[in-house]
C-alpha cells in the first residue's frame, strides 16, 4: 500500500512524502528507523469500482488459497520472474473472482509494488498473517521458501477445518430431521388426532393434555416464536461484531462441557501452527504474537496473546508471559522454555501444532461418536411419546366400543 506522511527530522525541518509497506504499523517503523517523528500518515490508495465488487460478490475459498500458494511457490523455484508468476496464474485459476485479484496484483506489481503491498490490497483474500509472511519473505530474501511454508500451513489449517465439518455433517443433519419431524407431528399429526379425542368425550389422560397444549401452542404462535428465534439469532449475530460480545461469546465457547475442551485445542493448535510458521520465516518473536494474535479468532486467547506481547516486549520470555495465563496448559509453556533454551522454537512449536492437530482429531471422532447414538435415540423417545400420548387414548376409546 502507498501511505503519505507529514514528519520532522532531526534538524527540526518539516518533510512530506510517500512510502510503500504492506501496513501502516509497518511504514511508521519503516519511517522512525529513518529518525523521523511521524506527524500524520494516511494511506493514498483509493479502491476502483472493479475492486469493490470483488469485496463485495467475490468469494475466495481458503482451498483456492492453498493451491494458489502451492503454485506460486513452484513457480519462484523454477525460476520464473515475479510479474509473469501472477499473470500466468491469472489466467489459469478456474476461480474468476481470484483470476481478478490476481491480475490486479500483476498491475500493481509492473508499476514497481512489492509483492506484499500489492497482495495487501486485497484482505478479503490474503489476511494481514498471509501479507506479513510475505513481506518478511521479501526482507529475507526468500521468496519461495516463504510461500511454501504459507502452502505448508494453509494446507494444514485447511484440512483441519475441512475435517471437523465433513465429521459434524451427519449430526447436524440427524438434529434438522429431529426437529422437522417434530414439528410436522406437532402442526399436522396431533392437531387432527386430539380432534377426535375432544369429540369423543372421554377422559384425557394428562400426559395427553399436555401435548395437545403444547401442540395447539405451536400452531396459534409458532410463526412468532419462529421470529423471536430469528429476532435472538439476529442480536447475537450483532452482539458478535462487538468487542464485549466477542468475549461473552468466546467464553461461552470455551466454557461448554467437553466442546469446550475441543475448542480449547483447536485455538492452541491454531496458535503453535501460526507462530511456528512466522518464526521459521523470519518474522520477529513479538511481530509473530501480534499476527497470531488477530487470526487466532478467538477474543480471549487474542487478550492472552496480546498481553504476552506486551511482555516480552518489556524483556520477559515467552515461556514465562505464557506461564502467567490460565487458558495456556502448561505442556505448551514447558516446550516453549525448552525451544528458548535450545535455540530451537520454531521446530518445538511445530511439533506441538502436531500433537493438538491429532487432539483435535481424536476429539472430533469421539464428539461424533457420542452425538450420532444420542441423537437417534432422542429422535426415537422424542417421536415415540408423541406417538403414545395420542395414540394410547384412541386405543382405549376403540376399546370401548
Amino acid at each position: 500500500m502507498l501511505f503519505k506522511y507529514h514528519a520532522i527530522d532531526q534538524d527540526g525541518h518539516e518533510r512530506d512524502g510517500t512510502i510503500e509497506a504492506p501496513s501502516k504499523e509497518v511504514a511508521v517503523s519503516s519511517l522512525q528507523r529513518r529518525n523521523l517523528i511521524i506527524s500524520v500518515i494516511e494511506s493514498t490508495e483509493k479502491r476502483s469500482l472493479l475492486e469493490f465488487n470483488i469485496s463485495f460478490f467475490g468469494r475466495v475459498s481458503n482451498k483456492d488459497v492453498v493451491i494458489l500458494s502451492r503454485q506460486i511457490a513452484t513457480l519462484f523455484e523454477a525460476q520464473v520472474s515475479t510479474l509473469r508468476v501472477f499473470r500466468l496464474l491469472a489466467s489459469e485459476v478456474d476461480n474468476k473472482q481470484l483470476a481478478t485479484v490476481l491480475s490486479i496484483v500483476g498491475d500493481d506489481l509492473q508499476s514497481g509494488s512489492p509483492i506484499s503491498s500489492a497482495l495487501a490490497r486485497h484482505p478479503k483474500v490474503f489476511s494481514a498473517f498471509y501479507v506479513n509472511m510475505v513481506y518478511a519473505g521479501e526482507e529475507s530474501g526468500k521468496l519461495s521458501e516463504t510461500f511454501n511454508y504459507l502452502a505448508d500451513y494453509l494446507d494444514r489449517s485447511y484440512d483441519l477445518v475441512s475435517r471437523v465439518e465433513n465429521a459434524l455433517i451427519y449430526p447436524i443433519f440427524v438434529i434438522m430431521v429431529f426437529f422437522a419431524v417434530m414439528a410436522l407431528m406437532l402442526t399436522l399429526v396431533i392437531p387432527k388426532i386430539s380432534a377426535v379425542l375432544v369429540d369423543s368425550g372421554q377422559a384425557i389422560p394428562i400426559y395427553t393434555k399436555i401435548v395437545i397444549g403444547f401442540s395447539n401452542f405451536i400452531v396459534q404462535y409458532g410463526i412468532f416464536l419462529l421470529m423471536a428465534l430469528i429476532a435472538g439469532g439476529f442480536y447475537l449475530w450483532q452482539l458478535g461484531k462487538t468487542e464485549r460480545g466477542r468475549f461473552i461469546i468466546d467464553g461461552l465457547k470455551l466454557s461448554v462441557p467437553y466442546v469446550g475442551d475441543l475448542y480449547q485445542k483447536l485455538y492452541l493448535s491454531r496458535i503453535a501452527d501460526n507462530f511456528a510458521t512466522m518464526l521459521l520465516s523470519g518474522v520477529s518473536v513479538v511481530k509473530a504474537l501480534e499476527i497470531s494474535s488477530s487470526v487466532v479468532d478467538n477474543a480471549i486467547y487474542a487478550n492472552i496473546l496480546s498481553d504476552v506481547g506486551l511482555d516480552v516486549k518489556g524483556g520477559s520470555s515467552i515461556s514465562s508471559a505464557l506461564g502467567k495465563h490460565a487458558g495456556i496448559p502448561g505442556v505448551m509453556v514447558a516446550m516453549t522454555k525448552v525451544g528458548e533454551e535450545t535455540g530451537e522454537l520454531g521446530k518445538i512449536l511445530t511439533t506441538l501444532a502436531k500433537f493438538y492437530n491429532r487432539e483435535v482429531a481424536n476429539a472430533v471422532d469421539t464428539l461424533v461418536g457420542l452425538i450420532e447414538p444420542i441423537m437417534i435415540v432422542l429422535l426415537g423417545i422424542g417421536v415415540g411419546t408423541l406417538l403414545a400420548a395420542v395414540l394410547l387414548p384412541i386405543y382405549n376409546l376403540a376399546g370401548s366400543i
